[in-house]
C-alpha cells in the first residue's frame, strides 16, 4: 500500500495544472461514490447522453472491474472490453460501443486487472490504437464504489473528481470516507458533489452543507455543489426498458436536474491536463502497474 501511496501522490504533482488551459483538450471526470445503491451508473449514463445532446463529443468509460454495467443501462451487449485489444488483438474500433446521439462507451471489465502482466511492446502496440478514437470533449469514467485501490488509481488519473451521494446517513457516512482517503493520499485539492435522490432542493442542499462542513472541519479538501436530482421513480422503469431516463422520459425533474448538472459542467473552467484517451491510458499504466 505504501508503493501505490506513493504513486498516487506523484500522479497528483505530476500533473501539476497549467494556466494555459485550452477548451478544445479533453475533460476527464472521474464518477464515484462511497457505497453502491447511490445511483451513481445512471447519472453517468444519462449526463454523457445530456452533454451529446448538447453538442459535445463524450466518451463513458466503464471502469468498475467487478460490476460494471453502464451496458446494461444504455442498453447495448459489448462483446469485447478494452483490454481484448490488447489480449485478442481485437481494434478499438470493434470494443467501443455506440449508444444514443453517438456517445461512446468503453467497457473496462476484469482486465483492468491485468495491467501488471502487460510488457512494453503490449502497452505501446495499445496505444497506437487508441489515436483512432481521439477528439473527445470529455472522459467520464465511471468507478466502483467504495475506498480502494483502483478508485484511488482512477480519481488520480482525472482532472476533477465527482462524488454521488444519497442524503441516506450511511452514504454520507461513506461520502466522507472516500474524501478523506482522497485527501490522506493527497491524490486531490477539489471535488464537486452531486446529491441524488432527494425529495426537495432544501434537502440536497442540507446533506451537502453537512458534508461539507465535515470536510471544511477535518479534511483539507475544497467541495463544491454540482447540483441535487430528484427522487423520481420513472428511474427504475427506465432502468427495466433499458433505456436511459433522458431519452424514455424526458420530462421528468430528473431529467431536468440532470440537465442543469450538464450545462453547469460545461461552463466550469476546467483544469484540464490531458490531450484524449491515449494520454489517460498512459497515466493508467503508470498508475496501475
Amino acid at each position: 500500500m505504501l508503493d501505490q501511496a506513493t504513486k498516487l501522490r506523484q500522479m497528483a504533482e505530476q500533473y501539476v495544472i497549467k494556466d494555459d488551459r485550452r477548451d478544445t483538450e479533453t475533460k476527464v471526470l472521474t464518477i464515484t461514490s462511497g457505497k453502491g445503491g447511490v445511483g451513481k451508473s445512471n447519472i453517468v449514463v444519462n449526463l454523457g447522453i445530456m452533454l451529446q445532446k448538447l453538442g459535445k463529443k463524450v466518451m463513458i468509460f466503464d471502469a468498475d472491474l467487478g460490476m460494471g454495467n453502464d451496458d446494461v443501462l444504455i442498453g447495448c451487449v459489448p462483446k469485447y472490453n478494452v483490454f481484448d485489444v490488447i489480449f485478442s488483438d481485437k481494434e478499438i474500433e470493434e470494443v467501443l460501443v455506440e449508444g444514443p446521439y453517438g456517445i461512446k462507451l468503453l467497457p473496462g471489465g476484469s482486465g483492468l486487472s491485468k495491467v501488471d502482466d502487460l510488457t512494453e511492446v503490449q502497452r505501446k502496440k495499445f496505444l497506437k490504437k487508441l489515436e483512432n478514437i481521439e477528439g473527445f470533449d470529455y472522459i467520464l469514467i465511471d468507478t466502483g464504489a467504495g475506498v480502494n485501490r483502483s478508485v484511488l488509481g482512477f480519481i488520480a488519473c482525472s482532472d476533477e473528481l465527482v462524488v454521488v451521494v444519497t442524503p441516506e446517513p450511511t452514504a454520507l457516512t461513506d461520502a466522507y470516507s472516500l474524501l478523506k482517503a482522497v485527501n490522506h493520499f493527497k491524490i486531490k485539492a477539489n471535488a464537486k458533489v452531486i446529491i441524488n435522490r432527494v425529495i426537495s432542493v432544501s434537502e440536497g442542499n442540507n446533506t451537502f452543507s453537512k458534508l461539507r462542513n465535515a470536510a471544511d472541519k477535518f479534511l483539507k479538501i475544497k467541495l463544491e455543489h454540482l447540483g441535487n436530482i430528484a427522487d423520481d421513480s420513472k428511474v427504475t422503469q427506465a432502468v427495466r426498458k433499458q433505456k436511459p431516463l433522458v431519452l424514455s422520459y424526458p420530462n421528468t425533474e430528473f431529467v431536468e436536474d440532470i440537465t442543469i448538472i450538464a450545462k453547469h459542467l460545461q461552463g466550469i473552467n476546467y483544469r484540464v491536463t490531458t490531450s484524449g484517451v491515449q494520454e489517460l491510458f498512459k497515466r493508467i499504466f503508470n498508475i496501475f502497474s
